[in-house]
């Protein structure tokens, strides 16, 4: 089970991320004086409002308020928790997650599931070399073009003949068949368990964490199935699942494209041949879940498909399950390979130059999708042909998230149908209807103190200079900003995400975040700002002393003051109304 995260490796982590790189692997951002502009994700605009900055590591929409740091980017855009987002990032960093005190709680333990899959695989693998029957597995791998190498390097195995090679193995007491169960390596039938993968060779399926979590197999000789997966368990669901995303991970650090096949061998036969970012879904179409790992993944898919009637149907229903996922951030796009085809004949028969050629030439999404519908509608041009494709690509079109790629394809098919496309009523979404609802209230000195501060978190040096009367105001945000302060005495170079991100679990966490983008700061030009930050601790400090100052008044009637008491209280009072007006 997981525990806390250590904040010092959060403050590492974000160090290490460049927030201009993640969001702009997702959204189009273009630079705009020292930040980086966009139209925003999160709300529906005509006109970019949404900012990033590098130099704060933040970022925040004028128009719907949306603002945080890369980890809250990727919980909102991604829709991860934030462990999730976390991990996200450490993997990018090339980094592993530590855990420090207590567990947190989680759901079911899953441990001897992963540690019986691994040995499962570990013996499997073993059989490869050992086995009697393992020459015919051998034959067959080589027959596919595949080396040695490329075979340990995915893990591949074999599984004998026989009905209980695993069972006889790792099952021999009660919790030890329960397991294998579990797993899914062992099935029942009339009351008898025995091994599910019987004369197969074996494909270790892996999460992105390199854990064994499933296997596909594929039989030797004529049985049926041709090839089976792992069932459904608590540790796998093949739509959710990618195979050969472990490897490509470890093969490349830095993903730039990713090649969607439909089968292991088809993967790893292309790895073979120096193509070492293709993975494959699982028996299965796309799905949604495929689509989020793969676009937090690589900037650029490719979906390959056989080019006949079953890989152009394939195809669709990826297309399908990518439209709400669209943006024109990111590139997605299908390729269709000869009829009779497959990567791996095909890259074995005019080899990696000739098949990453055939990849430039892959259909972009809109492409594919006019293309197909055009080839449905028949005659787009007269007759009913422009309405008939209008009313089949509106439904999918209004699929894709709104904003510019949206708007591209509405206006590509107006093109083809020769019909103009209803106005766009922009309606603000809820966050920016909260915004502009908010009406503008003035910050306190302590507020206005905070927000430049974590602005410009080298104001700090300031203070050293300064008397701190201040700390002694009992007000919260006076605590929140003396812990905001000796936070950066201890990390002097912090910027903005990194402090603000050490607030993520305390009660005034949004609060902060309002107040490091609070339009307070646009009033204040930035040379001023050193000066506007040592006026507000210093109006607090008098604060501090003119309270301390009248206490002892308060506490003795008017009858008992002296005439120097009389005078200092008329001086004040008329420095108060000297201010009010």
């Amino acid at each position: 089970m997981a525990g806390r995260i250590p904040p010092q490796f959060i403050d590492d982590l974000l160090a290490r991320t460049d927030i201009v790189e993640l969001i702009g692997g997702r959204i189009q951002l273009r630079k705009g004086g020292k930040d980086f502009q966009a139209r925003c994700p999160f709300h529906d605009e005509k006109t970019p409002s949404f900012t990033v900055s590098r130099e704060k590591q933040f970022y925040h929409c004028f128009g719907c308020g949306a603002h945080g740091t890369a980890i809250g980017f990727l919980m909102e855009y991604d829709r991860l928790g934030f462990r999730e987002a976390i991990e996200d990032l450490a993997r990018r960093a090339g980094l592993e997650v530590p855990t420090e005190g207590a567990p947190a709680p989680a759901g079911p333990d899953h441990a001897p599931l992963y540690a019986v899959l691994e040995q499962a695989a570990q013996l499997y693998r073993g059989q490869l070399r050992e086995h009697p029957q393992a020459p015919q597995a051998v034959d067959y791998l080589k027959g596919r073009g595949l080396s040695g190498e490329v075979a340990a390097r995915y893990g591949v195995g074999f599984a004998p003949s026989g009905w209980d090679f695993l069972l006889s193995r790792l099952g021999g007491d009660p919790a030890g068949r329960e397991r294998l169960a579990q797993a899914g390596l062992i099935t029942e039938q009339d009351g008898k368990r025995y091994d599910r993968f019987r004369h197969r060779i074996m494909f270790p399926i892996r999460d992105r964490r390199g854990r064994v979590i499933g296997f596909g197999a594929r039989v030797l000789g004529d049985g049926k199935p041709k090839y089976l997966n792992s069932p459904e368990t608590p540790v796998f669901h093949k739509g959710r699942e990618l195979y050969g995303l472990y490897e490509v991970t470890q093969a490349r650090r830095k993903l730039e494209r990713l090649l969607v096949v439909e089968g292991y061998l088809d993967a790893i036969a292309l790895a073979q041949f120096g193509i070492d970012y293709a993975v494959a879904t699982l028996g299965t179409a796309t799905t949604a879940d495929h689509l989020q790992v793969l676009l937090r993944s690589a900037p650029e898919l490719v979906f390959c498909f056989d080019g006949d009637r079953a890989g152009r149907a394939a195809a669709w229903k990826a297309l399908e399950a990518a439209l709400p996922l669209a943006t024109g951030n990111q590139s997605l796009r299908f390729l269709f390979l000869p009829e009779g085809e497959d990567p791996d004949t095909l890259v074995r028969a005019e080899g990696q130059a000739a098949f990453e050629q055939r990849l430039q030439k892959a259909e972009d999404l809109s492409i594919f999708l006019f293309n197909q519908l055009k080839e449905t509608v028949g005659d787009t041009i007269t007759g009913d042909g422009p309405m008939r494709l209008t009313a089949l690509a509106k439904p999918l079109i209004d699929k894709v998230p709104a904003g510019i790629y949206r708007d591209t394809l509405n206006a590509r098919l107006a093109k083809l149908t020769d019909i103009a496309p209803p106005p766009q009523g922009r309606t603000a979404g809820p966050r920016r209807r909260a915004a502009q609802t908010q009406q503008p209230t003035r910050l306190s000195l302590v507020a206005q103190a905070i927000a430049l501060l974590l602005d410009r978190p080298q104001l700090a040096t300031e203070v050293d200079l300064l008397p701190d009367d201040w700390r002694r105001l009992d007000n919260p945000g006076v605590q929140v900003l003396a812990q905001l302060l000796d936070t950066i005495a201890v990390s002097p170079t912090i910027n903005t995400a990194t402090l603000v991100e050490r607030w993520r679990e305390h009660p005034h966490f949004d609060y902060l975040q309002r107040l490091s983008v609070a339009p307070f700061l646009d009033t204040v030009p930035v040379e001023g700002r050193a000066a506007e930050f040592i006026g507000a601790l210093q109006g607090l400090s008098k604060e501090v002393r003119d309270a301390e100052r009248v206490r002892p008044l308060n506490r003795r009637s008017t009858a008992d003051w002296t005439e120097e008491m009389r005078e200092q209280m008329d001086r004040e009072a008329e420095q108060a109304r000297i201010r009010r007006h």
